[in-house]
């Protein structure tokens, strides 16, 4: 039965968008360590206009690409909380782009319910 259904429904399949490929890459751009930091960084890369990259996350992925990256730097601040002890807030938020350190501690509360302070105390305990 399932293999009729597979052969029925095989043919009505839209042809594969190639789109799709090229806003992966884009979304692995920002995911990787040392990813840009900001949305005209990753239009950049990706050679793009910023409008253009906006109307691609939009109609692909669902969200803007500076949620993405925001997501993926917030992240990044939770795994260095969690493996370094002597972490300095201040400097994690200027590396990681933000413009201060309480910037980055109300997003980081925004996403994870507590401060990074709170989740570090929590992880190394």
């Amino acid at each position: 039965m399932i293999h009729a259904a597979n052969s029925l429904l095989e043919h009505r399949l839209p042809p594969p968008d190639p789109t799709i490929d090229e806003v992966c890459v884009i979304v692995a751009c920002a995911r990787r360590d040392g990813g840009p930091l900001r949305v005209q960084a990753l239009a950049d890369e990706a050679r793009l206009s910023v409008r253009t990259l906006q109307r691609l996350f939009h109609e692909y992925v669902g969200i803007s690409p500076k949620w993405v990256i925001r997501r993926y730097r917030l992240q990044e601040v939770a795994q260095r909380l969690t493996t370094g002890h002597n972490v300095k807030l201040a400097d994690l938020a200027a590396e990681l782009g933000y413009f201060d350190q309480a910037h980055l501690a109300r997003d980081f509360t925004r996403l994870f319910g507590c401060s990074p302070s709170n989740y570090r105390r929590t992880q190394i305990n």
